[in-house]
């Protein structure tokens, strides 16, 4: 097939029909599940933010076609399996956004963002009501045999920190939740006491519970003083990235590799690479 219209989304969807197609379709793809796709949606989906946390347009229009066609690749699995169709996911989301948009579409007022934000929060509880008759109406089990909770509706497949904020999102919602940031530090400090309790322990369960708990304190404070806690991780990471190659540059300057190097020489060329950044 030669695409007439490359940019038109049919080209694409006729494109991963073809590769679908049995015994002239690609093997690789033929041979492909929901299952075996979802690791490379979620990968895909970063991709696309770190093109955007680097300012990449270039790199952002390729990754966001990448998971333009993890939307369509799944779409294909399910028109195979008789579930939906590709044009069936567009109106569902289409619909979703001028039912969540009243104040643009319909009569309600929200005259801020926040206003907005409770509006929204307000008709995506309604729509999982919705969505959990459909579920039941078309003969799909409970997601859980628990009882319901404020906290239900947070992916367990989120990145850890991600979904920490979430759940705590979720109970700030009903009112659990610290009163301010100083708290929160003064949690964060409890629990740093108490993982230092686990390590006198040497008990590999009770550091990795403890260590967890602190990370959802940090994760709290993060959300308290308005960050993203994944993101703030992020920047962390690349910082420590940045810095740790400017000490390797530094060293391998001087003619020594980093293996032969002593921790103090590795000290002062990290200090030296913190020293050189701009403020």
């Amino acid at each position: 097939m030669k695409p007439d219209q490359p940019s038109d989304i049919q080209t694409l969807l006729d494109i991963m029909a073809q590769l679908r197609t049995p015994v002239t379709g690609c093997p690789w793809d033929l041979e492909q599940t929901f299952q075996t796709i979802a690791p490379y949606t979620i990968e895909e989906a970063y991709e696309v933010a770190d093109a955007i946390a680097r300012g990449d347009m270039v790199d952002l229009k390729d990754e966001l076609g990448d998971l333009l066609l993890q939307v369509v690749f799944h779409a294909q699995m399910a028109e195979e399996a008789g579930s939906f169709k590709f044009g069936d996911v567009v109106e569902a989301v289409a619909t979703k956004m001028v039912r969540r948009h009243p104040h643009v579409f319909g009569n309600t007022d929200a005259t801020s963002p926040a206003a907005v934000k409770v509006n929204w929060e307000a008709i995506k509880d309604e729509e999982k009501a919705q969505r959990a008759e459909a579920r039941r109406a078309a003969g799909y089990p409970n997601k859980t045999n628990e009882p319901k909770s404020c906290l239900d509706g947070v992916p367990d497949a989120l990145p850890a920190l991600m979904r920490a904020e979430k759940l705590q999102k979720k109970a700030a919602r009903v009112g659990f939740d610290w009163r301010d940031a100083n708290e929160v530090i003064a949690k964060i400090e409890e629990e740093i006491s108490e993982v230092r309790g686990a390590m006198h322990t040497g008990k590999r369960d009770a550091i990795a519970e403890e260590i967890g708990d602190l990370l959802f304190a940090v994760a709290n404070l993060s959300r308290h003083l308005g960050l993203d806690p994944e993101d703030a991780l992020r920047q962390g990471n690349r910082k420590f990235e940045r810095r740790f190659k400017a000490m390797e540059r530094s060293i391998e300057a001087t003619d020594q590799s980093m293996a032969d190097s002593s921790l103090d020489d590795m000290e002062a060329a990290w200090q030296a690479a913190k020293a050189d950044e701009p403020r």
